[in-house]
């Protein structure tokens, strides 16, 4: 499939643009994809930033899972954010800030962010990161679902109210994610148009 036939063909994403001749290379170049997404949102959890009075830090990992998702679509988002979060289970200190282990109090933001990838890669596939307005919303889904597991399960583990959640670990990161939004905004439908020019 030509770079210009997978740009106007429904059901792409970034990652299909990625030559892969033969069954046994699109397995390898789905593998090296699924571990690659993995590592990405590994070194972006690095880049972590501690929030007053929130146990939960700004972290870049939010943002490049749901890049993850929307490049590689919802089966290969899913497996690279579960890759990412059994290894760190496992003790890869590639949480935000270098931590490791299920137990923290904002694992649920990792789970939330298998969610995420999964649900943005599907609507990446349905055409939500082609222009800028469906970019924004396709972001705006993955960043709900990543609250809806993670403020819950804040709650949960530190014995907070819901409401106390949501004020430490969400409301705080509002502006942030708007921004998060606006920079998908303008790199997936411009990714989209260059490759369709390559192609």
């Amino acid at each position: 499939m030509s770079t210009a036939d997978a740009t106007t063909r429904p059901g792409a994403v970034l990652a299909d643009l990625l030559p892969a001749a033969g069954a046994t290379r699109a397995r390898v170049r789905d593998a090296a994809l699924v571990v690659g997404g993995a590592a990405l949102t590994g070194i972006a959890a690095q880049i972590a930033l501690p929030v007053p009075g929130s146990p939960v830090p700004v972290t870049g990992q939010t943002f490049a899972a749901l890049l993850v998702g929307a490049s590689l679509g919802a089966g290969r988002g899913f497996a690279s954010l579960a890759l990412y979060a059994l290894l760190g289970m496992a003790g890869l200190p590639w949480f935000a800030g270098g931590a490791a282990g299920a137990g923290g109090a904002t694992f649920g933001y990792v789970l939330g962010m298998l969610l995420a990838a999964t649900a943005v890669g599907a609507l990446a596939r349905r055409g939500g990161d082609r222009g800028p307005l469906r970019t924004v919303g396709t972001m705006a889904v993955g960043t709900a679902l990543i609250y809806a597991v993670g403020v819950p399960f804040l709650a949960l583990s530190t014995g907070m109210s819901l409401g106390q959640a949501a004020a430490t670990g969400l409301v705080p990161f509002l502006i942030g994610d708007a921004l998060k939004a606006a920079l998908a905004m303008g790199a997936l439908p411009t990714a989209w148009k260059l490759l369709g020019r390559r192609g």
